[in-house]
Parts: C-alpha cells; structure tokens; sequence
C-alpha cells in the first residue's frame, strides 16, 4: 500500500519516520533508470541478429538471415520505463514534502496512476511471455491476443478500485490475481510440455540441429516458471502484511522494492536480447494445436534448365537466391518442401542431379502452409 493512500498531501503534519523516503526513491530510482536503458541499448544493438530464414506462411530453406527487430524485448522495455517514471514522482513528492512544505495532490495522484500501470505492466508481460510470443510463435492468436487484453483491462479496473477503497474490490482483486496466476501457469505448463516432447522427438530420431534452440527455450521457461512461482509469494507477503504503521514503513518499503527489482532482473537476464542458439528465432507464425513432428526438410540445388523439368509430389516453389558476393546470373534456386507432405522414406526418391541434405528447421512446421 501507497504511503499517499494514507497520508495527507498537503504539507501538514509531516511524520518523520517518513524521511528517508526520498532518498530511498533516489536509490531505487537509479538502479530502476540504469537498468532501463542498459535493456534498451542491449535490444537495440541485437536487433538484428535473431531471426532466420522465414518467409511469410512458407519455410523456406537457405543460407541468409533477416534482420527483424525481437519484439518481445521491446515489449518488455515498458516495465523498467514505467517503474522508473513511478519513483521519479515518489522522490519529488516527498522531497518537496519535506524540504519545501509543499505535497502535491497531482503529484501524489501521479505516483498512484504510474503504480498501478507499473502492476498491470508487468502481469501483461508476464502473460505474453507465458503465451510463448516470440519464443514458441511470432504470434499470439486472435482469442490470444482477445483473452490477454480482457485479462488486462480488468486487471487495472480492479487494482483502481483495491487503491481507491471501493467496497468489495478487494474480493474482486483476489479473484481476478487467481485467474490471472492459473492462466499463466497454464500457458507456461503447456509449453513445458510441448517442448519436452520435442525434446524426446529429437533424441528418437537422432535430429540434433534443433536440439540447442529447442533446449534453450526449454530451460527458459522452466526459469521463468520458478520466477513467477516467486512473484506469488512475493504478492501474497505483501496483501496479508497490514501493519500500516509508519516506526518501519521505510525498512518494508526497501524490502519490497529490493524483491521486486530482484525478480524482474532475473526474468529480464532470462530473456533478454541475445545472440541465441542456432535455429532459435526459426518458429511458426502461430503455434500449432494438432500433433507437433519435426517434418523432414530437404535442401536442393540445381540450376534453371534441371529445374525446368523437375517435379515431384513434395516439392513445390522454386526461388531464386543469389549468391553472396556473386551476380544473379551465378544464382541457384532453392526448393521448399510442403510442410503436409508425408515424409520421403529413402534418398532414392531423390532426383540424380540434385544434392540432399536433411535438416529440422523447426518443430511446429506442419502449423504451416505454403502456396505453390
């Protein structure tokens, strides 16, 4: 609870036991600012090295990397900057308080607005990162995206009504953190067990190219399930503990923004921009709800005139890819397999005038379609 939900704001009858508030907000104000643009400049200096060969609905299977800003990242930019601009009015209310007579309703309003975003922020990051956007999708589903917004938008209704005293909203707030918390654990148990499959998959049929994406994701959800298993703990202290007495407000006030800032740093290191492992960025434009395989995926060159006459049931569109450094007239075509193709059961299905070699791009491509 806010020390300006009970506590007058207009400069009379300071209590002392509240003085070492501004210099608290300072602190946590430079470790929340530093943080905030250390995440900003590392998402924008790794803004193009994390996505692979991905080309609309169609896989198609080459050399060439694109470059593709990581949206998650970017999403999660907003947390640090509204936790920042929160203390930012938490320090000038009670400087002004204490070394200008002066507290302002605006200002206490302020710190009150920025909390609750700040909150409603961070359980709308929590959401798409448990949905899987930008690590099992590219996107969220039309329900997804509908369910996170309601989730969202009721989320601040009730937290605006827990702030303001409104009866019975606190009844409303428990209800709404309940399903807020299983929706996640939901999400994030789905995708546990979706990769762990995979994981299973890939060592019955000795396909080790996806291994280090799949395993990499794997273990980052694992981290962010203990995290989140940490954030109800931490919620749960902070409801059940109503002593509001101010002797040791400022000793509660550093414990729970120390954990706080101490969870959000551990998720933000979990998922932060990187260079991730090969093939890691390589995901289907939605996730898949049928049975998930690592489909075979063929690589054939050959040039125009062989590919004139070529045509077999698998395959389908022919691109023209230059070469690096090379003109298009040393360009070879590259051949994308239907996703819903069966698999072809030996190298002699081949074409003699082609080279094959077997890589597993990615485990929900059967999610997709191409069109010929």
């Amino acid at each position: 609870m806010d020390v300006t939900e009970s506590f007058g704001v207009y400069g009379i009858g300071v209590d002392e036991a509240y003085r070492p508030l501004p210099w608290l907000y300072l602190g946590f104000l430079s470790i929340w600012f530093v943080s905030a643009c250390s995440w900003t400049i590392n998402t924008w200096n790794n803004r193009h090295s994390q996505v692979f060969s991905l080309n609309c609905n169609c896989f198609v299977v080459c050399d060439c990397i694109l470059e593709q800003t990581n949206k998650l990242q970017w999403t999660l930019t907003s947390v640090p900057l509204i936790k920042a601009l929160q203390l930012t009015l938490s320090f000038i209310f009670w400087y002004s308080c204490f070394n200008l007579q002066v507290c302002s309703m605006w200002m206490s309003f302020g710190v009150y607005i920025t909390g609750v975003l700040f909150q409603t922020a961070s359980f709308m990051s929590f959401l798409l990162i448990s949905h899987g956007y930008c690590i099992m999708c590219e996107r969220l589903s039309v329900p997804e995206r509908r369910t996170t917004a309601a989730l969202g938008c009721v989320f601040y209704l009730t937290l605006v009504g827990y702030r303001a005293s409104v009866p019975y909203f606190t009844v409303l707030l428990l209800l709404n953190y309940f399903i807020s918390f299983y929706a996640i654990f939901h999400h994030i148990s789905q995708n546990i067990l979706a990769l762990h499959e995979q994981l299973d998959f890939i060592e019955d049929e000795d396909i080790h190219a996806m291994r280090d994406a799949v395993y990499t994701k794997y273990t980052m959800f694992k981290k962010f399930q203990g995290a989140m298993q940490l954030v109800v703990v931490a919620e749960t202290v902070i409801y059940i503990n109503m002593d509001e007495s101010s002797d040791n407000y400022w000793f509660r006030l550093f414990v729970r923004e120390w954990a706080q800032f101490c969870i959000f740093l551990y998720i933000g290191w979990t998922f932060r921009s990187q260079d991730m492992a090969p093939r890691f960025s390589v995901m289907p434009t939605l996730k898949s709800k049928g049975e998930r395989i690592v489909p075979s995926i063929y690589r054939i060159e050959m040039d125009a005139a062989a590919f004139k006459n070529f045509s077999a049931y698998e395959w389908h569109i022919g691109v023209p890819t230059p070469s690096h450094g090379k003109s298009s007239m040393d360009s070879f075509l590259v051949i994308v397999q239907h996703p819903h193709a069966c698999r072809v059961a030996s190298e002699s299905t081949t074409s003699p005038t082609t080279t094959k070699t077997t890589t597993a791009m990615d485990l929900d491509l059967n999610a997709c379609s191409c069109s010929s």
